[in-house]
């Protein structure tokens, strides 16, 4: 994820840049470009064309062999190979302008941001003739200093083409090549590497790691019991009522069959229907805004668009996506604090603390752990194109920080974190583990301790304010690269604490309600309903005027209120929608969010989590030509992946979740505090009891009806 928030900044300064180079924009107007260097950079339009004739006749003086050594036998073989290319292609062998052909070149709209020529890397890789196979590789041209614009503001801004050669040649050799053609066409010798030898690809298929192996197998091993039980089940056992515990637990029959049950709304007092419709609002637009993350960074051939894009109010949905991550925190301290207290008024008191760890932690960490093993092993295996290594992150380093991941502290012990979105696991699993001070408070001293809360909250609000005045931090677009900011901000659990405290002393007010119907007059409902629209208004829209380019700068107090204050904003706006639907004061707004056909999504929800940026990393990496940036495309792209992310979602949890949350539930004990009705109800074809253990983004369907150990998980719950 910090390699995400370096990756947009780097965007982010480019799109000013380039504001500063178009005439009407009346940015900075310091940087501009002369029409000869413009010219000559044009040049270059030929590339492909200009090699072939500059190494027509190619010798062994081409390769610049230092003269303190002698050539060595890749050398040879490489220049041996090229020589035959250049032979082919005077003698109009079909093979050698294939190699030719596939040569990318600049790009139309440079000064749009179109800033990525692939080229043809599937006719280069399928290059195989006279022993002679194609090497595809990408070229980073600094195309701004070849413009004569100030290095120290190029730093990202590296034209990218794709060129293919002989794959006995080097990246070295062809860096030797492309800087001759350089230095012909432009007159300056670039002493930069031109070729990234990460980039380079050839159709010879790399032997699987054993990493990659274990995954494999793992999840073959998943399958196929997930696949016998099943056919015990449906060919064996025609009475479910006998069905072994062990079968159930695997049967995809009996999983799918409680994934699809759907309850009518009302039809259980002990749950809030709104809930479910909440969560996978919030789910969908989390997706929907690692979307336009994904897109924004993809070789657009109006890259340069992002820049307008984001002064248009649609953008601000996308920009301020983060409250969806509020919603799950606000979800997750309600769900908490209603269902471990009515559960601790049935043990007077009792709260078994070790074990309802122990169950949060089984019930969340064995998907997180296969997440971690795929994500850095089959994504390379599940994708093959010219930028398949060019994605959103680097899972690689998950090798090294795995163990952080798994033990949920990964977002104040690295940089590295080794998925990103899982910073989200790790502030609800701390919060969790910080619960029982707050449940034994409540149950124990009831309102004082709520008004100690509320206390807290104020407290974490100045203490948020405080840090980005004097720190002088900034979550806003245009001051995002000045300044400390971003991991502090965004992964500290302090930071995030005051939507699921508001959640906790909102289920507190529900708990010690329950039963009581408020009775409020049309005046009042409407005033709730407009104040709760107002407050989200405001949190997605205020900073509008400031968002262009051209437009007044947002003061650092401005900023700091803005980002402190909608911290409780967006949580209490969400209260009265939940009170609002609970009493019957909804309308159409309980109609949708009651709707049962969110429960199976909802029951889905932690793994549609945990591997939608799996799905969107691999559609990312695959193209294999430019992309388009515009809402339309973005949302037909977003109903793509989110339909691969259902798909994935399903399968890893009737092969993975459910079952392992099913042996878990057989092996220990049902901790008090986490039973749901709904689960009781649900148990003879439920894979797995209806525990409420993780964070209300990420949620396993076997949580649905509960959550003590974590609103993260469980659905809209029982209360």
């Amino acid at each position: 994820m910090v390699k995400t928030l370096a990756t947009l900044l780097n965007l982010f300064s480019g799109l000013v840049l380039i504001g500063a180079l178009v005439p009407d924009m009346e940015l900075r107007q310091e940087y501009r470009i002369e029409p000869q260097q413009y010219q000559q950079l044009m040049r270059l339009q030929s590339l492909g064309m200009d090699f072939m004739q500059y190494f027509q006749n190619i010798t062994l003086q081409d390769l610049d062999i230092p003269s303190t050594r002698l050539p060595s036998k890749e050398d040879l073989q490489c220049l041996a190979d090229m020589s035959l290319w250049m032979k082919g292609l005077t003698t109009g062998r079909y093979w050698s302008l294939k190699m030719i052909d596939a040569w990318g070149s600049i790009p139309s709209g440079i000064l749009y941001l179109n800033l990525v020529d692939v080229g043809n890397y599937g006719e280069c890789i399928k290059i195989s003739q006279d022993a002679i196979r194609g090497k595809y590789c990408l070229v980073e041209l600094p195309f701004l200093g070849l413009l004569g614009v100030d290095s120290s503001i190029i730093r990202s801004s590296k034209l990218k083409i794709g060129i293919c050669f002989p794959a006995t040649c080097t990246a070295t050799h062809m860096d030797t090549f492309l800087n001759k053609i350089v230095q012909q066409a432009l007159g300056v010798t670039s002493t930069a590497e031109l070729v990234n030898a990460n980039s380079c690809r050839t159709n010879e298929a790399q032997p699987l790691d054993g990493l990659t192996i274990l995954a494999i197998v793992l999840l073959s091993v998943f399958a196929a019991l997930a696949l016998l039980a099943t056919l015990y089940d449906y060919f064996l056992c025609p009475d479910q009522t006998r069905l072994p515990s062990l079968i159930r637990v695997f049967s995809i029959r009996a999983t799918s069959r409680a994934l699809f049950r759907i309850s009518q709304p009302r039809s259980n007092p002990n749950v809030i229907d709104c809930l479910h419709g909440l969560r996978c609002m919030s789910l969908i637009w989390v997706v929907f805004g690692h979307e336009y993350m994904f897109g924004m960074v993809a070789p657009n051939v109006n890259r340069g668009s992002v820049l307008y894009w984001l002064e248009r109010p649609f953008a601000q949905l996308i920009v301020h996506a983060v409250f969806s991550v509020d919603t799950f925190f606000f979800l997750s301290g309600l769900l908490v604090v209603m269902i471990a207290l009515r559960s601790m008024e049935r043990t007077k008191g009792r709260l078994n603390v070790p074990l309802m760890y122990l169950h949060r932690y089984l019930r969340l960490t064995p998907l997180l752990a296969m997440a971690i093993l795929v994500y850095m092993t089959m994504i390379p295996v599940l994708v093959d194109g010219p930028l398949d290594k060019d994605g959103f992150d680097d899972y690689s380093k998950c090798s090294r920080t795995w163990f952080l991941t798994l033990l949920y502290v990964q977002n104040y012990a690295t940089d590295d974190i080794c998925l990103g979105h899982s910073w989200y696991l790790s502030v609800d699993m701390q919060m969790y583990l910080l619960s029982p001070i707050l449940l034994f408070a409540l149950y124990k001293w009831g309102k004082k301790a709520a008004i100690g809360a509320v206390i807290l909250i104020v407290l974490l609000t100045i203490w948020l304010f405080t840090v980005m005045m004097v720190k002088n931090m900034s979550m806003f677009v245009k001051n995002v690269g000045n300044g400390p900011n971003g991991r502090i901000l965004y992964f500290g659990t302090h930071m995030h604490g005051t939507p699921w405290l508001i959640g906790a002393v909102f289920g507190y007010f529900l708990h010690a309600n329950r039963g009581k119907s408020f009775k409020l007059n049309r005046i009042a409902v409407w005033s709730g309903w407009v104040s709760a629209l107002v407050i989200f208004f405001l949190c997605e829209f205020v900073l509008l005027p400031y968002v262009e380019w051209t437009g007044p700068d947002l003061s650092q107090l401005s900023d700091a209120l803005y980002y402190s204050l909608t911290r409780i904003g967006w949580p209490i706006g969400l209260c009265w929608v939940v009170f609002a639907c609970m009493q019957g004061y909804g309308g159409m707004a309980d109609s949708f969010l009651s709707s049962p056909l969110w429960q199976p999504l909802s029951k889905l929800s932690y793994s549609a989590y945990v591997w939608h940026i799996m799905i969107q990393e691999i559609n990312g990496r695959r193209v294999q030509t430019n992309t388009y940036f515009s809402n339309y495309e973005m949302m037909l792209k977003f109903w793509a992946d989110f339909g691969f992310t259902l798909l994935t979602a399903y399968f890893m949890y009737i092969i993975i979740e459910a079952p392992l949350s099913g042996l878990e539930s057989l092996m220990l004990p049902s901790p008090k505090p986490v039973i749901s009705v709904e689960s009781k109800r649900a148990a003879t074809a439920a894979p797995a009891p209806q525990l409420a253990e993780k964070s209300p983004i990420p949620q396993p369907a076997s949580d649905l009806e509960a959550g003590p150990a974590g609103a993260s998980s469980a659905p809209p719950v029982s209360t």
